[in-house]
C-alpha cells in the first residue's frame, strides 16, 4: 500500500508533518482518499510522542513489504516489521536498502501472537496492527499478548480492521440480499463460503477487544467511507474531484452513521 499525503489543493488541515518529512507521494487520487485518514492520525501521534525528533520505537505487525514502515523510518523512527511471509520481508529489506534505511528498519518473521517472543515487553511507542486481526486464530488473545510490548501509560496502538456493516451493504447493493443477511448474523461477519475475508468486526466488538487487551480507546475513524464508491475515471478526469473526495472522507471519517459503514474501522488506543 503506497503511503500518501493529502493533495495540496484539498480543503481542510494542511499536509501533515510526517509526509513533509518523508516526501512520499500518492499512487493516485483514489489511493490518497483511501489511506489519508490513517496517515493523518499516525502523523499526529508521532508528532505528539516525539517532540524532540529523537525518533520512536515502532512495531508494524503484519507490515509486509513496508508500506507504513519505510515512510516512518524515513521520518526518523526505528521500525520493526513482524510478518509471517519471508518473501515480504525480503522485499522489505530491499526497499529499506534502496532508501538507505537499513539501520532503521528490521524485519522479523512471525505473526501478532509471536510479538512477546520477538519484541521486549514495555519497549514500544507505537504498534501498528493493520488488517491482521481478520486472519489470526484468536483475536482477543493475540491482541492482549501483543499489547504487552507497548510502553505502559503512553504506548499507542493503531488498529485497522474490516467492517461488518460495509460487507452487509456491499452484498445487498450487489443484488445478494441472502449473503447480506448472512454477513449480518454470522459470528465472523462472513457472507458465505466464497468470502475472501476470514473475519470482520463491528464497532462494539472492536472496543471490547481493545479494552480487554488493557488499552483505552482514544479515537475511532471510518476508513474508505465513500472512496470505494467513486469511479476512478471520475477522479482522473473531473477537475477538483480528488480533492473534494479527500475532504469528504475526512469529514465523514469521525461522524456517525457514516463512520460506522466504512469499509474499514480504525482505532487509536493507549496502553493503560
Amino acid at each position: 500500500m503506497s503511503p500518501v499525503p493529502p493533495p495540496p489543493a484539498a480543503p481542510g488541515p494542511p499536509a501533515d508533518p510526517l509526509h513533509r518529512r518523508t516526501g512520499t507521494r500518492a499512487a493516485g487520487p483514489a489511493a490518497s482518499a483511501r489511506t489519508a485518514v490513517v496517515w493523518e492520525v499516525l502523523s499526529a501521534v508521532v508528532t505528539e510522542a516525539d517532540p524532540s525528533g529523537a525518533g520512536l520505537d515502532i512495531v508494524d505487525a503484519g507490515g509486509g513489504t513496508g508500506g507504513f514502515a519505510v515512510p516512518l523510518a524515513r521520518a526518523g523512527h526505528r521500525v520493526v516489521v513482524v510478518d509471517p511471509s519471508p518473501d515480504s520481508l525480503a522485499a522489505l529489506q530491499r526497499r529499506a536498502a534502496e532508501g538507505e534505511l537499513a539501520g532503521r528498519v528490521t524485519g522479523l518473521q512471525g505473526d501478532l501472537a509471536d510479538l512477546p517472543d520477538l519484541v521486549p515487553a514495555d519497549s514500544v511507542d507505537l504498534l501498528l496492527c493493520h488488517s491482521v486481526l481478520e486472519v489470526v486464530d484468536e483475536p482477543a488473545d493475540a491482541l492482549a499478548a501483543a499489547a504487552g510490548v507497548l510502553r505502559p501509560g503512553r504506548g499507542r496502538l493503531s488498529l485497522l480492521v474490516a467492517n461488518r456493516a460495509a460487507a452487509v451493504l456491499a452484498r445487498a447493493l450487489a443484488g445478494h440480499p441472502d449473503e447480506a443477511a448472512r454477513a449480518l448474523t454470522d459470528p465472523a461477519g462472513r457472507w458465505g463460503d466464497g468470502d475472501g475475508v476470514r473475519r470482520r468486526f463491528d464497532g462494539d466488538q472492536l472496543r471490547a477487544l481493545v479494552t480487554g487487551a488493557g488499552l483505552t480507546v482514544e479515537q475511532v475513524h471510518g476508513v474508505r467511507v465513500v472512496a470505494d464508491l467513486v469511479p476512478g475515471a471520475v477522479l482522473d478526469t473531473e477537475p477538483g474531484a480528488a480533492a473534494a473526495l479527500l475532504a469528504l472522507e475526512r469529514a465523514l471519517s469521525e461522524r456517525p452513521p457514516f463512520r460506522d459503514v466504512a469499509t474499514q474501522l480504525h482505532v487509536l488506543a493507549q496502553r493503560r
